[in-house]
């Protein structure tokens, strides 16, 4: 097996790996959005139709980017570069490995913004926040934090600080070991949350919108949906599953580890619908609210809950976990990338990336106030950059992905990275044909022209 650069670090075996790049794909969106749209297309009808999206776009774009990865043992950027190069393909494919790294940083600068509001919420939960709330009193308090560009800076900057700090002790002192702690630590909390789900009133109700079988309710949009899901639940197209996997030792299993992981992400979204929808249904709250279910109608449950201020902060622990382990895979490739590229230290290449990042999400917290009515082609600035990650970078970067692994890479060279035997016949197909043909379906349906 080849390694055609140096290594910064490498995972201590595949449960690190596996552990790691599961805290890459688990996010705050687990923690609400797939809940939610399964309930409302299908229920266990669209499970169905998940996985399977899973089986036939996820895992093969996830097991191509690890295994370019692997066999590049660089940051993406010199990863595409030195991988085109063996193919005897043009090395403008490294500009593959740029969009990749952009994107990861471009997400992380709203994204710290996100977290900080669970940090702020964390607090909130542990100071009795939720002792005497009303709905109106809940609302406006997400309100005046969105109001106040100094506080979201506050928790901005320190959700921003806390990742740098991580991610600047390396790969097996820092980022391994955190990881270690917080992804267990995350199942726990669900498995608190959900023991506490099963004694509530709504239970019966929040199972019923979760799991009910609905056909009726599966349409060509809930495919596009399910499709869609699959692809951005997984972290694909944003370099982070490529730069993990150049950490990834050489005996390890590719594909083992890809759906090991892609099990975790599905199982944490899961879970999490069976800890939040009893609750909500139990107060009769609106299931599908997004964000403002968290921050806005979501405490008001646990006001009327015994142990409601312990159950509180258990739950915006659990989102600070979700949201610090996406963070810390979205700034490493540009780390890695600087700590090779500009011989920079690990700590001055954190500081530096965390800074930059930091600063650019300085407009994602003026969009919700001083700076609302600034648009870049008629959306704010956050709306703006998040429309340009998740509509345009990732589903590009992903098929990139596919392509060059696909019908770039030399089949000896993948096929050795990946030690599939016979199974290989089945993911090649997969990797050229459907998952790319189901990107670009993906990237029309969210341009609006699907």
């Amino acid at each position: 097996m080849t390694a055609s650069g140096k290594i910064h670090g490498q995972w201590s075996s595949r449960l690190a790996f596996i552990i790691a790049a599961s805290g890459s794909a688990i996010g705050l969106g687990n923690i609400w959005k797939f809940p939610y749209l399964l309930g409302e297309n299908g229920g266990g009808a669209f499970v169905l139709v998940y996985l399977a999206c899973v089986l036939g776009i996820g895992l093969p774009i996830m097991m191509a980017e690890t295994l370019l990865g692997r066999r590049g043992r660089q940051n993406p950027i010199n990863t595409m570069a030195t991988l085109a190069g063996q193919a005897g393909a043009s090395r403008i494919w490294r500009y593959a490995g740029w969009l990749g790294v952009l994107a990861g940083f471009l997400i992380l600068s709203y994204y710290s913004v996100i977290a900080g509001w669970s940090m702020a919420y964390l607090f909130k939960m542990a100071g009795g926040f939720i002792d005497g709330a009303s709905t109106e009193t809940a609302r406006q308090a997400f309100q005046e934090l969105k109001d106040a560009p100094d506080r979201q800076l506050i928790w901005h900057t320190l959700f921003m600080g806390a990742t740098v700090v991580i991610v600047s002790r390396g790969v097996s002192d820092g980022i391994e070991k955190v990881t270690r702690l917080m992804m267990p630590g995350l199942l726990l909390m669900l498995l608190l949350l959900d023991i506490h789900a099963v004694r509530t009133e709504g239970f019966a109700e929040g199972m019923s919108f979760l799991f009910k079988v609905d056909f009726d309710k599966l349409t060509g949009e809930s495919l596009l949906i399910a499709m869609g899901q699959a692809f951005f639940s997984l972290g694909l197209g944003m370099g982070s599953i490529m730069v993990y996997g150049s950490y990834l030792p050489a005996h390890v299993s590719i594909a083992r580890s890809s759906a090991i992981v892609a099990g975790l992400d599905t199982a944490v979204a899961l879970l999490a619908g069976i800890a939040i929808f009893p609750v909500v249904f139990t107060h009769h709250l609106e299931p599908g609210m997004g964000p403002g279910l968290i921050f806005e109608t979501l405490p008001l449950a646990f006001v009327q809950m015994p142990g409601g201020t312990l159950f509180g902060t258990v739950f915006f622990i659990l989102a600070f976990f979700a949201a610090i382990t996406s963070a810390i895979a979205l700034i490493e490739p540009a780390v890695a990338w600087l700590s090779e590229n500009a011989g920079l230290s690990r700590q001055r290449a954190s500081a530096y990336a965390g800074s930059a990042c930091w600063l650019l999400g300085v407009g994602t917290v003026l969009s919700f106030n001083r700076g609302s009515d600034l648009t870049l082609a008629g959306r704010n600035f956050f709306e703006f950059i998040d429309f340009l990650t998740a509509d345009i970078m990732l589903p590009a970067g992903g098929l990139l992905v596919a392509i060059f692994a696909g019908w770039v890479m030399k089949r000896e060279h993948s096929e050795e990275e990946l030690e599939m035997g016979a199974w290989y016949c089945y993911w090649r197909p997969l990797i050229r044909y459907l998952a790319p043909a189901a990107v670009v379906i993906i990237f029309l349906h969210a341009m609006g022209l699907l």
